[in-house]
């Protein structure tokens, strides 16, 4: 199984329509900051999409986080706003770590970042539209499940 994983499009989405193309994922997760968009999103894609509230999502009634089983993984996505995550993920983690999931995905920042340790897996896909870490390449995720159920995660630059 592949999912993409989003964040921060901010209502840019040339560059998630590109994405989708070269991926055809079987599911896509949007991490917030659509910023209404969020149909746009949805109808481009040919598999089941999720999405979160973000901090620039306003007057929308999208849910502020959702939780989701993915395979044998209990997988909790928010926009990450809530919890300090520009001063780093730390918090985030021993949140997700308390709600008893196995995986985070988050967005805000702007910056990738696979973290993963023996209580949790974070992940923050960047932004596809605005990138803010060195280099500023547009930046998704993918995360794959395979035959053995095991998940991996890459990062993925649009140059």
């Amino acid at each position: 199984m592949k999912i993409l994983i989003v964040s921060d499009t901010h209502k840019k989405n040339e560059n998630y329509f590109k994405v989708l193309e070269m991926h055809h994922p079987d599911m896509v997760i949007h991490c917030g900051d659509a910023e209404g968009s969020e149909y746009a999103l949805s109808a481009a894609a040919k598999c089941p999409v999720y999405i979160v509230l973000g901090n620039n999502d306003f007057f929308s009634d999208l849910p502020r986080e959702i939780t989701l089983n993915i395979g044998p993984y209990k997988v909790w996505v928010t926009h990450g706003h809530n919890y300090y995550v520009s001063m780093g993920n730390e918090t985030i983690k021993k949140e997700a770590i308390d709600r008893g999931v196995d995986i985070v995905l988050y967005g805000h920042t702007h910056r990738p970042v696979i973290d993963i340790d023996d209580d949790i897996i974070a992940v923050n896909p960047g932004s596809l539209s605005y990138p803010r870490q060195e280099g500023r390449q547009p930046s998704y995720a993918i995360m794959e499940i395979d035959r053995e159920e095991k998940v991996h995660f890459t990062i993925a630059y649009l140059r």
